[in-house]
């Protein structure tokens, strides 16, 4: 029976939680054998079941905390990769993101903006520093004269090509734990999570904005 890219994603979130990550640090955590202290059920950060292991959300709050620490890594990756060719992070990215989306046709700002999810108006100010800098250029769709379309210029591809043995090197150990098989998962369970996210702070700042939701709540001060 043919297996769906969605079970396997699910397959792989359960494993993360329940096994891979969750129990191997719960076994560590000598909290996690009085079943007494698995947590009230009002201090619960999750009450999806697929988030929960025996009602317990320690396994769901280890992942969370792993995927900030590689965040902050990958984040710090990103801006030594900027900096060993003169950018910001941000910059490396937008750069490197035009010269691969170069190869499936004309690339917009929008465009740029939607495969990073970032706003155009922001994708837009850093494109104008690095056209400043000779590494990106604007040219006439030929299809539409009205669209203005990007390329990375051959100073940027230069850059690319002097940063690439480096990434190369640095990208085999950083996703050194990975199979041919988990690297498909993963990147579509990153592309819901990111879509998730987007959902994720539109609730958070309503619920902010929420006059009956945390209005009467003292802030935090300091004992």
């Amino acid at each position: 029976m043919a297996v769906t890219v969605r079970q396997c994603e699910t397959s792989f979130v359960k494993k993360l939680i329940h096994g891979m990550i969750g129990a191997d640090h719960m076994s560590k955590d000598p909290l996690s054998k009085d079943p007494s202290r698995l947590g009230n059920p009002r201090l619960l950060t999750v009450s999806r079941p697929e988030l929960l292991v025996e009602g317990s959300d320690r396994g769901f709050r280890v992942l969370v905390h792993g995927l900030l620490a590689f965040s902050v890594r990958l984040e710090a990756i990103r801006a030594g990769f900027g900096s060993l060719i003169g950018l910001t992070g941000v910059q490396y990215t937008i750069l490197i993101s035009i010269r691969h989306l170069e190869g499936d046709g004309n690339v917009s700002v929008i465009r740029v903006a939607r495969h990073l999810r970032l706003s155009g108006a922001f994708v837009t100010i850093e494109i104008g520093k690095m056209i400043k800098l000779g590494l990106l250029a604007k040219k006439t769709d030929t299809k539409d004269r009205r669209r203005v379309c990007l390329h990375v210029t051959r100073r940027g591809v230069a850059l690319l090509s002097k940063l690439a043995p480096t990434q190369r090197r640095v990208n085999d150990v950083l996703f050194g734990g990975l199979t041919a098989s988990t690297v498909p998962v993963l990147r579509t369970a990153v592309d819901r999570l990111a879509a998730d996210g987007d959902r994720a702070l539109a609730l958070l700042d309503y619920l902010a904005r929420d006059e009956n939701g945390f209005a009467d709540v003292a802030p935090a001060t300091k004992i």
